[in-house]
């Protein structure tokens, strides 16, 4: 048997020789992976064959001994088809050497071990000229240097050609250079080096989405989202872009198709074109062909017809229609005019991406809208903002007009009109629509004041039956653009807005506005989170007229009152002591009885803050109810973290009286307590004000101490002593 394991080693080191020369003589720059993956499956399996020929089991070696066998003879087979036979070695010994056939296995291994090392050796230096071609490359294209760029990827390759890096940036080239096929063929590439790669899926899907080959476009970006769910909004995008593509090109298709059949509308668009493109005819004239091309467009093959045959140049182009869009003369006719192009706007744009995209992005256009939003004529701004409206309803037309357009100056118009009595909701539906995206919102931060407060604060200030009707849409839209951080920021800390919210308020209680008051204190609640001085300055007054609505009988109006009471009184010692002394403590402990959660964290909020900050509060919120019987039920059956937190440390104020903690003997306020402070190591806030109510326990009243001593309820103290600080 030891004989027949030498001999086998003996065979498999002339054969992995033989692969090493195959490798290292003639073969450097392999002509595809298929031979290099080849070679490495065939170098683990020689190794995993001496490994089981080195095995003390006999049947193991058995069945190695058989391995080898096999493994040979497929080699021998493979070298006979690539290797030159004809060449003789002249200088070739008769007989092989007799140590090379009693080759030890320690010997083998050994060379095995040196071969592997060079292997290591040449990778790493691989490595190192394939990453500084890379870079090179990435230089040049960054500088847009494409085809410099491709050339020194390629000559990476050449070096190194599983780096998938490589083969990524490559495509990326390629794409820029139009080689659309050659970019997918190296995403290819790259995926059989990586198949998780997302670069890879990206770049092959902007080439398909090129060729037009949109159901492997939609695949590359839909595996691209599920691999990275971070790409997901811009695999969306580009799903997006696929769809409005495969969509253009049929709508076009079908267009020429009717035109070339000869169909008479479809004939009738390219000869009204042709006649608005007449130079100096009179304006009636215009407007009677641009009320005829209204009727010729009105469907989805009008509307393709007028953009493959230049209506948007015949409009620009034409010098008297630019005159009326620029109000330049302010006679009937030119108004007119001006309404007439509007319309025709807005028809072929409608449900047609492709002429949004075409429309918003010409530079005449840009220069006509914004400032027709505000034109004196009615007719001129209805139609304008009829246009805005049409974009502002989907994604894809919100992001052409964010891009487009003086988002600013825009807002600014939108809002000068909410409180005139015409086209009110016009403008409001519209920036309800565009303060959704936040791209929208930071484009508004550096110009808040001026597009946004200064309206806003004059028209809340001024509550009448006229623009009632519009306040809780525009309070509404307003909440929306205070997601973005900095401008909830911005608002916090402005003194006019608090002051114009104090007139709401008090206008809005006198004249029972409540569908005002619902969404303003839900503005208010989320905007009293930022802690701020103008708040403070101002929070006694807005406390007060949070304390009377607490006896309103709308429960949504009392819910959203005690939650502006929670965010503010935090922020201001002096309006704690004026609502504790207006017994806010009884008012609102009330309120702790009902089943509804939001009210819930409000109230507890508010006990905290106050019994935390006075000891007339706790004196009253214990003199309701001397066992804390509502306190003890939030902490048996809420499961809410911010609701047993609070009722902990309120409960804890509370213990500082005096007799508190003898009115709990005989209660489960330990067990309850216990339990809470032995909870999910998560709710650390829990944990510690469950810990610091029981130590306050035990303390006034000993005789705790043995139930808690019962429940080992030193051991959970113990474990909670570095949660307290």
């Amino acid at each position: 048997m030891k004989k027949k394991v030498l001999q086998s080693l003996s065979r498999l080191n002339n054969a992995k020789r033989f692969r090493g020369r195959f490798v290292l003589s003639g073969n450097n720059n392999m002509d595809s992976f298929e031979d290099f993956d080849v070679f490495l499956k065939n170098v683990d399996n020689i190794s995993n064959l001496v490994k089981d020929l080195n095995s003390s089991d006999v049947e193991v070696q058995q069945r190695a001994i058989e391995k080898a066998d096999r493994h040979i003879a497929a080699l021998d087979g493979s070298c006979r088809t690539k290797v030159n036979k004809t060449t003789i070695n002249t200088n070739a010994p008769t007989k092989a050497p007799l140590n090379t056939q009693t080759e030890s296995a320690e010997d083998f291994m050994k060379i095995m071990e040196r071969d592997a090392e060079d292997r290591r050796k040449r990778r790493i230096a691989q490595e190192k000229k394939a990453t500084v071609l890379k870079d090179k490359g990435n230089q040049a294209y960054a500088q847009g240097e494409y085809e410099t760029a491709v050339n020194y990827y390629s000559e990476g390759l050449a070096e190194l050609r599983d780096m998938q890096q490589l083969y990524t940036n490559r495509a990326q080239a390629y794409i820029k250079l139009q080689k659309h096929k050659e970019a997918i063929s190296d995403c290819e590439w790259a995926l059989k080096c990586n198949e998780k790669c997302t670069k890879a899926y990206l770049h092959m899907g902007k080439a398909h989405l090129a060729l037009k080959n949109y159901n492997d476009c939609r695949t590359c970006f839909e595996k691209m989202a599920k691999l990275e769910p971070q790409m997901e909004n811009l695999a969306k995008e580009y799903l997006t872009k696929a769809e409005l593509d495969e969509r253009k090109e049929s709508q076009e298709m079908s267009a020429i198709q009717d035109f070339d059949n000869g169909v008479e509308k479809a004939k009738l668009v390219p000869q009204l074109l042709e006649k608005l493109s007449k130079p100096g005819q009179m304006l009636l004239y215009y407007c009677g062909i641009l009320e005829i091309l209204c009727q010729a467009v009105n469907d989805c093959t009008g509307q393709t017809l007028f953009r493959l045959h230049n209506g948007f140049n015949a409009i620009d182009s034409n010098g008297t229609v630019r005159s009326c869009l620029l109000q330049e003369t302010k006679d009937l006719c030119s108004q007119d005019l001006c309404v007439s192009v509007l319309k025709v706007w807005g028809i072929i744009c409608s449900g047609n991406e492709e002429n949004q995209k075409m429309l918003m992005t010409r530079p005449a256009f840009k220069e006509f809208l914004v400032p027709l939003v505000s034109s004196d004529h009615a007719a001129i701004r209805k139609e304008c903002l009829d246009l805005c409206h049409l974009y502002s309803q989907t994604d894809y037309g919100r992001r052409l007009l964010i891009d487009n357009l003086d988002v600013p100056l825009l807002t600014r118009s939108l809002m000068a009109g909410i409180s005139e009595p015409e086209q009110q909701w016009d403008r409001l539906l519209i920036l309800q629509n565009l303060v959704t995206d936040k791209k929208f919102c930071r484009q508004l931060r550096n110009a808040l004041k001026d597009s946004v407060v200064v309206q806003f604060t004059a028209i809340i200030s001024k509550i009448s039956e006229s623009n009632r009707h519009v306040l809780p849409t525009l309070i509404s839209a307003i909440g929306n653009l205070i997601g973005d951080d900095v401008i909830r920021h911005a608002l916090a800390h402005d003194a006019e807005c608090w002051t114009a919210f104090l007139h709401a308020i008090k206008q809005c209680m006198a004249c029972s506005y409540k569908e005002i008051l619902y969404p303003l204190l839900g503005l208010i609640i989320n905007l009293s989170a930022v802690t701020s001085p103008v708040i403070q300055e101002h929070a006694v007054w807005l406390c007060g007229y949070c304390l009377d609505l607490l006896k309103d009988d709308d429960g949504g109006v009392v819910t959203r009152a005690m939650g502006v009471l929670s965010t503010v009184l935090p922020q201001s010692s002096e309006a704690v002591n004026h609502v504790i002394q207006r017994h806010v403590v009884k008012m609102v402990r009330r309120r702790l009885k009902r089943t509804d959660l939001t009210a819930t964290k409000y109230a507890i909020k508010i006990l905290t803050v106050c019994t935390a900050a006075s000891y007339l509060a706790r004196e009253e919120l214990v003199k309701s109810d001397r066992t804390l019987f509502v306190l003890r039920q939030l902490l048996s059956s809420s499961c809410d973290e911010m609701v047993s937190g609070n009722a902990a440390l309120c409960l804890a104020h509370c213990l500082e009286l005096k007799d508190i903690a003898s009115n709990l003997l005989g209660t489960d306020i330990v067990l309850q307590l216990l339990r809470h402070a032995a909870g999910d190591a998560k709710r650390t806030a829990v944990q510690q004000n469950a810990a610091i109510a029981l130590g306050k326990l035990c303390q006034s009243e000993p005789r705790h101490v043995s139930k808690l001593r019962d429940l080992h309820g030193f051991e959970i103290l113990h474990s909670c002593m570095k949660l307290i600080k």
